[in-house]
């Protein structure tokens, strides 16, 4: 009988030249691809446990569902409580008691569903740091272009007020508005300041707005916004050619051949034969109203002198605000203010109460007159009182354009088209 082989020493001979070998020997005998070494002590619930956690999954979801499973409760004793397990001697001292991780992380996940999430969409602000406007003319505008925009003080008051105005102008709309200018005296700027207000709402709006001639009196509106010898020279359409053909009238193409136009303002003219000019009547303007309002989302309306012509009352039935000219003469303050007393014993309380009344300065009056006392005679009735100050640009009766205007009556205008857009929100 053969003597024992040392298989120790027989292995380690081996070993040192085939290393190949010994790492295919430490694996397990079992066939599994785990190596060999010391492992930690698994009692049955733990194995139980764990093979639970460890069990295949057919998804992401069925194994994250497996892994948040609350352990299985450990067995008491029968008969009653578990035993109290003795106290190791010489251990440190017992490790309070970890929440189950389900319980972790349905803490966690209700602590993220009460935390508001910011994304890109909902929250862009916090992700782009906020720029200062950036500041235009004086020390603080010319301090910007000097550094190159390094130095930033961002806009002066001023500036920020007519920011302001600008954001009030071409706020969006949703549906179409309309503002009738009216008076009861002539010659008070009552056409000038449709003009100016109309080409200041088509410099800020997005939309272009519209206005139209329903001047019974041979209205200039379409003159004073292009210019005598330009109108003539174009088709001279004017609103009675639309009434005429309004039921052919089915897009703003169409309609586009009955317009004239300055810059981004459309404009109707009103009809210039006498014969005709006071035949427009409530019904019809109602007509072009809603031709109009299909198309375009501000409408001014020139109404000429006076409350009572044909188309007035169907021009204040579908009016949203007015525009009352006056002017610093006494006697236009005191049509001003019976223009207004009229209306709202007429049933157009509304309209009176969130009026505009805008002062025009048209003949540049002598320091006798008292302005602050005739603007406050009429302050109290209306809802806002807007004065446009002596301006050649819009005295002279011809084209009225804002870039020959003082700076101070184009902010005049400004402020009415802000006034305007204010009363449609």
């Amino acid at each position: 009988m053969s003597e024992p082989v040392d298989t120790k020493t027989a292995n380690d001979t081996v070993d040192a030249g085939q290393p190949d070998l010994r790492r295919r020997r430490d694996r397990r005998g079992d066939g599994s691809d785990a190596w060999t070494g010391t492992m930690p002590i698994i009692t049955p619930n733990e194995a139980d446990a764990q093979s639970v956690r460890t069990a295949p999954s057919s998804s992401w979801a069925e194994a994250a569902a497996a892994a948040d499973a609350p352990a299985a409760p450990t067995r008491a004793p029968a008969g009653g409580a578990p035993a109290a397990l003795p106290e190791a001697p010489g251990t440190a001292p017992a490790v309070p008691a970890q929440p189950a991780r389900s319980t972790r992380s349905a803490n966690r996940s209700a602590a993220l569903a009460d935390a508001p999430v910011p994304d890109f969409i909902s929250s862009p602000g916090l992700f782009v740091r906020e720029q200062k406007p950036r500041p235009v003319g004086g020390f603080r505008g010319a301090l910007y272009k000097l550094t190159g925009g390094g130095l930033n003080l961002g806009p002066n008051a001023r500036q920020r007020e007519e920011d302001e105005l600008a954001r009030r102008i071409s706020r969006q709309l949703q549906g179409s508005y309309n503002t009738a200018v009216l008076s009861l005296k002539g010659g008070i700027g009552k056409t000038s300041t449709t003009v100016g207000v109309g080409l200041t709402l088509a410099e800020f709006r997005g939309d272009p707005p519209c206005a139209i001639d329903a001047n019974p009196d041979s209205g200039d509106l379409v003159e004073r916004a292009l210019g005598e010898g330009i109108y003539q020279q174009q088709s001279p359409r004017t609103i009675t050619d639309l009434l005429k053909n309004i039921e052919s009238v089915d897009s703003l193409t169409a309609l586009a051949r009955y317009m004239h136009h300055a810059g981004r303002l459309h404009l109707i003219a009103g009809e210039q034969d006498p014969e005709v000019s006071d035949s427009l009547t409530a019904a019809e303007y109602l007509r072009i109203r809603k031709l109009i309002s299909a198309y375009y989302s501000v409408a001014l309306i020139d109404c000429g002198t006076g409350v009572t012509h044909n188309a007035m009352s169907g021009i204040l039935q579908s009016a949203d605000n007015l525009i009352i000219a006056a002017g610093y003469a006494v006697s236009g303050a005191k049509r001003a203010r019976s223009t207004l007393h009229w209306l709202a014993s007429h049933g157009y309380q509304d309209l009176a109460r969130n009026a505009i009344v805008v002062i025009t300065d048209k003949d540049e009056v002598s320091t006798r007159v008292d302005k602050d006392a005739i603007e406050e005679h009429l302050s109290g009735i209306c809802r806002q009182l807007i004065a446009v100050p002596h301006d050649r640009g819009v005295a002279d009766g011809d084209l009225v354009t804002l870039d020959v205007l003082r700076p101070e009556t184009r902010r005049a205008y400004r402020e009415i088209a802000a006034a305007i857009v204010d009363g449609y929100v």
